[in-house]
């Protein structure tokens, strides 16, 4: 009701400013003044002329006595049509006036209906605000999210959003918490239990816990198929001490992933790390070594090694392939070329720290000189 309140107002204003110079003018019509001035004028001349013919007045003087009647005569006709246009105008200003009282807010109203949507409801500041910021850190959109949730702590999707954001910020305990709440709200899911036990692992420092295990266990009894939960049962084996099994998990694992994808050179590691065979080709290249007479086949690792030895020689800052490089020479009885390849990966990784860390671990474990 207040916009059409001030609409109003608005319009009258505006109309009020056409009317306004409009009104100013005044109607000017001839007045009788001038119309008995011409008349009194002319009798005058037909007097001056009766006069002279008479011979009351010389020539001269009639002539000039003419020459001011109708000079006089002339100023009052000239007074007479400078009113009668004024007059003649009235009919458009009155017009005028009509198409700004009646057109002016008909055609406002119009276009308003047209273009404009009086049902819309207004946007609050902070929705504007929103708007008007869209390239904010991510900080400022995680406390724009924790103070939703502090408002709506029970907005289960908000809670299943914000889990994955703790858990790349490294705050594993408000991401167990996140993903918790999710499960609580929205039920049971085999991601989201996945999550959380992944949660509770990061925050015990890679300890695969009772609590994760758990979590874990619910997530494969809903998917069985889940890699990530599978591979952290495989983790808890290991660290229990249970290598047979651990290393069947990751066989398993192994068997399944991708050529070329990281978790397939990940899960190749845990292999040989727990007594396994070193990797081994997949498709047609392993259909033809198995083929092949013990000998052979053994020819044909030990190739598929020496080319990943060449190829880390060219480009070495693959941290899983001087992974795999050392592994497989030390699988295959070769702690010398073992020790050679392990001490080029710490020189080709002496910009990438972590791998570094990563591949003198390996060192320590295999017991080679120098790690």
């Amino acid at each position: 009701m207040t916009l059409w309140i001030v609409l109003a107002l608005m319009t009258g204003a505006a109309v009020l400013a056409v009317l306004w110079p409009l009104g100013r003018a005044q109607s000017q019509q001839p007045s009788a003044e001038t119309a008995t001035d011409a008349a009194f004028y002319k009798a005058q001349l037909a007097e001056i002329e009766r006069d002279a013919e008479r011979g009351l007045i010389e020539p001269s003087e009639a002539e000039t006595a003419k020459v001011e009647a109708a000079r006089r005569l002339l100023a009052s006709a000239r007074r007479g049509e400078a009113a009668g246009p004024l007059s003649a105008t009235a009919g458009r200003r009155r017009a005028a006036a009509v198409v700004a009282l009646v057109g002016l807010p008909l055609v406002s109203l119009t276009i308003y209906l047209t273009l404009g949507n009086p049902a819309i409801p207004d946007m609050p500041l902070q929705a504007r605000n929103d708007r008007a910021a869209p390239d904010m850190s991510m900080g400022q959109a995680l406390a724009r999210i924790e103070e939703h949730l502090a408002k709506n702590p029970n907005d289960g999707r908000g809670q299943e959003v914000v889990g994955p954001v703790y858990m790349s910020m490294g705050r594993f305990a408000d991401a167990e918490r996140a993903f918790a709440a999710a499960i609580r709200i929205l039920g049971d899911s085999p991601h989201r239990w996945e999550s959380l036990g992944e949660a509770q692992v990061a925050q015990a420092d890679g300890i695969v816990t009772a609590n994760a295990r758990t979590s874990f266990d619910k997530a494969l009894a809903l998917d069985a198929k889940l890699v990530k939960a599978r591979y952290y049962r495989a983790l808890a084996a290991e660290q229990d001490g249970d290598k047979a099994k651990a290393l069947s998990l990751y066989s398993e694992l192994a068997a399944e992933a991708p050529a070329g994808a990281p978790i397939k050179a990940r899960l190749d590691d845990k292999v040989a790390e727990l007594g396994g065979k070193p990797p081994q080709p997949s498709g047609e290249a392993a259909q033809a070594i198995a083929g092949m007479a013990a000998g052979d086949r053994m020819t044909a690792i030990r190739g598929m090694v020496a080319s990943l030895d060449a190829r880390l020689a060219e480009k070495g800052d693959d941290v899983e392939g001087w992974l795999r490089l050392v592994r497989s020479y030390m699988v295959l009885g070769e702690p010398e070329k073992a020790r050679d390849a392990f001490a080029r990966g710490r020189a080709a990784l002496a910009s990438d720290q972590t791998g570094r860390d990563r591949l003198e671990a390996l060192g320590r474990e295999l017991k080679i000189e120098g790690s």
